[in-house]
């Protein structure tokens, strides 16, 4: 440090190195933070997605202890099965059933709250709590409300003077059902999202809206609609990338049986089924892989097409 020079109260000069200990800036000792989280992250990250691309490339089972070298045959086996498209179908009819009502349902619960309405504490721990609930607890939960004998949904329904409904045992209301238990259970999440995103609108604009003689229905779509446009565009992408991966809640509701004729059989419990019932994990692992680039494909189409809408 030259004459004159004096350095700030509770700071070290440019260049000089904390008395005492060896500075961090510029040095190697950030490693060692981050070296046990690296080494976890591959070893159950990194390794099971390059070991399970490596399988996809044989036909591995895990009743046999060898396995052959196929290339690329699992991949073209998968684009002829006829059992891949139809529960690819349903993931896809589930995610487009159960994303809508998870994002309309979650904004208009936001917007009742943010009213203003009495015992607010009450409707934010009434809407949320069902996702706090374990996957297996809320699907013994609808089984019960979904029987046919003595379930709830029936009973209301006959007391309404309407007939029953086979919510576990008809074909063409089993994914349905499925759509049900998945907007109960997960909606709070959404919720809580577009509550956020609603306090952090500025009042001034409501009250200089109100001025001008803007009513309700009004400041709604002029205001607050347009403000949730980015709020909006996360709980896409966030539920149809959840909705893709539908397995647990189908899986435990139908007992793995996959529902009445198949309906609700998504692709990952048909993936599941093909690697560890019937054994075949090289097939299984083309199925997932041809499923995750899938995945990766709309989750760029989604940030494409909202990247535009903001421009």
């Amino acid at each position: 440090m030259t004459a004159g020079t004096v350095a700030a109260p509770g700071r070290v000069a440019p260049g000089t190195a904390a008395r005492g200990g060896r500075s961090l800036v510029g040095g190697r000792g950030g490693i060692w933070f981050v070296l046990p989280f690296l080494l976890v992250y591959a070893a159950f990250v990194l390794w099971p997605l390059v070991y399970g691309l490596s399988l996809s490339f044989f036909d591995t089972s895990l009743v046999r202890s060898e396995s052959q070298f196929v290339g690329l045959a699992n991949y073209a086996r998968l684009f002829s099965d006829p059992e891949v498209w139809r529960t690819l179908g349903v993931t896809v009819l589930f995610t487009i059933g159960s994303t809508i009502p998870l994002v309309a349902v979650a904004l208009v619960m936001a917007l009742l709250v943010q009213t203003g309405v009495r015992g607010q504490w009450f409707w934010r721990f009434a809407y949320f709590a069902p996702f706090l609930l374990p996957v297996a607890t809320v699907a013994l939960i609808w089984q019960w409300l979904f029987s046919g004998d003595y379930g709830l949904l029936n009973g209301v329904l006959s007391g309404l003077g309407l007939p029953a409904v086979g919510w576990l045992t008809e074909p063409d209301i089993g994914l349905w059902s499925v759509v049900i238990l998945t907007v109960w259970w997960t909606v709070g999440f959404n919720f809580l999202l577009y509550l956020a995103a609603l306090q952090a609108i500025p009042a001034q604009l409501y009250e200089a809206a109100e001025i001008d003689g803007a009513g309700g229905w009004r400041r709604l779509f002029s205001i607050t609609l347009p403000l949730l446009n980015r709020t909006t565009g996360l709980v896409v992408v966030l539920q149809v990338l959840a909705s893709l991966k539908l397995f647990d809640q189908a899986y435990i509701l139908y007992q793995a049986n996959g529902g009445p004729g198949g309906s609700a059989t998504p692709i990952l419990q048909y993936v599941y089924e093909t690697g560890f019932v019937d054994y075949r994990l090289g097939y299984a692992s083309a199925i997932s892989y041809m499923f995750f680039v899938l995945i990766i494909l709309i989750a760029l189409v989604q940030a494409r097409l909202s990247r535009r809408s903001e421009l």
